[in-house]
């Protein structure tokens, strides 16, 4: 079980505890803010809805969100687990091409997505692939970014700490 106590939870891919896998992990419906790491094989071109047609990277994708509704974290977490069958957001689309590699997550009321684009814009390696995915409803430039090597959690991690007192904690799955 997953809560808001200040350890992290670390598991990197083969280091799963099987009870917690992607598939069946337990997260409290609390609400907070998520990053969704997604790996991807492919260079295929993906229509996403009508923000318009993107060209896929070998690489890592990260897709930012907040979960402050009914179910919180373990509602919307839920939801980007299997494919959708009639996709609602953004990520919906590029999720039927990309799997999940691991997801990184704090509980907290407030809707922080926008900072940690912040964050992540400043990390080594990082571009933005489409602008606007994911955010249409705020100022940011996009809530997706890319890395052709997979992210660091404790770079992310630290740079939140450094960027935002009093920030939550961080966990990863």
């Amino acid at each position: 079980m997953v809560d808001d106590a200040p350890s992290d939870v670390f598991y990197q891919d083969g280091e799963r505890d099987p009870e917690q896998e992607l598939t069946g992990m337990v997260i409290q419906p609390k609400p907070g803010t998520y990053a969704l790491i997604l790996s991807c094989t492919s260079n295929a071109r993906i229509q996403i809805g009508r923000l318009g047609t993107m060209k896929l990277q070998r690489g890592y994708y990260i897709y930012l969100g907040s979960a402050l509704g009914p179910g919180g974290l373990r509602a919307r977490i839920a939801h980007h687990q299997k494919p959708s069958p009639r996709p609602h957001w953004h990520i919906d689309y590029l999720r039927a091409h990309t799997p999940i590699q691991c997801i990184w997550f704090s509980c907290d009321g407030r809707r922080r997505e926008h900072q940690w684009a912040l964050m992540v814009k400043t990390m080594s390696g990082t571009t933005i692939p489409f602008l606007r995915f994911g955010a249409s409803d705020c100022d940011c430039r996009s809530h997706l970014y890319f890395f052709q090597r997979c992210p660091s959690r404790i770079s992310f991690q630290r740079g939140l700490e450094f960027l935002i007192k009093r920030h939550p904690p961080g966990k990863e799955f």
